[in-house]
């Protein structure tokens, strides 16, 4: 049974939504267990979440985090997941607002509020592949590329992620022979108002997200490397929020900040799950 009265906080990232537990002084015990958070990820008969989202103690950073997702696999890096734990660590009074560090799996993030939204800083991503070869474009699929941001993602340029099967088209790519560990799968297209619309298939959740910070980031270094985009990159999520990326370049490599929503839905405490 899950401990009843464990308190915990529902956080959204752009529709990105996950259970976070202060774990700092009391352990995360039974609840970083697999059967466990798949039962409290569970819709419907849990609480319902992406993933799960411990904050720990640290002493390389002001917090830890870390995060699972809603089958109970460990990732290095969710973007959104970071967002969160930005604005929350400032609530409870870990981080400054204008700047403090939160170790995260990937390393070492940079985070902040910006304009009244958090705003982190990821890890450099290197080897970037303009084009994932190998991998057969269907159609309406303009370019098809790779980017490692803390977790591995595929990016598709299309004519219109409206008339994309995200769970058909992206759940075999999410198992392809080449994606060695599995792969997230992000879908862009042009928005009207200059933006990109973007949908994600997420491993680890094998269903489409409402938002994918990283795979923004990763989006956004793709559109910019093939020459379709350039300064700051707004993506659209389908929940209609929207994530924003500012890219530096070094030569191969690329330095990310993204920025977005990290909202605090309710707090509660667990009972029967």
């Amino acid at each position: 049974m899950i401990p009843a009265g464990r308190s915990f906080y529902k956080m959204s990232g752009s529709g990105n939504d996950f259970v976070v537990v202060d774990a700092r002084h009391e352990p995360r015990g039974e609840l970083g267990q697999t059967e466990v958070i798949q039962r409290i990820c569970a819709r419907g008969t849990g609480v319902g979440a992406d993933g799960i989202v411990f904050l720990e103690p640290s002493s390389a950073a002001a917090i830890r985090l870390t995060y699972l997702n809603a089958d109970g696999s460990r990732a290095d890096l969710c973007g959104n997941a970071t967002l969160c734990t930005t604005r929350l660590s400032v609530e409870l009074g870990v981080g400054a607002p204008d700047g403090f560090d939160i170790e995260t799996d990937s390393g070492i993030v940079a985070a902040r509020i910006r304009a009244g939204q958090p705003e982190i800083d990821l890890q450099p991503v290197h080897g970037v592949q303009e084009e994932a070869h190998g991998i057969h474009r269907e159609l309406g699929e303009l370019r098809i590329g790779f980017a490692l941001v803390g977790v591995p993602h595929l990016v598709i340029l299309c004519d219109d992620v409206s008339t994309i099967d995200v769970v058909g088209r992206g759940r075999p790519l999410r198992h392809h022979p080449l994606m060695t560990h599995g792969a997230n799968v992000n879908f862009v297209s042009p928005s009207l108002d200059g933006r990109w619309r973007m949908r994600t298939y997420e491993r680890g959740v094998e269903a489409e997200t409402l938002a994918c910070g990283s795979g923004s980031v990763a989006s956004a270094i793709l559109l910019t490397a093939w020459g379709e985009a350039s300064g700051t990159v707004e993506l659209e999520t389908s929940s209609g929020r929207v994530l924003s990326v500012r890219l530096n370049r070094d030569g191969d490599m690329w330095i990310p900040s993204l920025s977005g929503e990290g909202r605090v839905v309710y707090q509660a405490q667990l009972s029967e799950v």
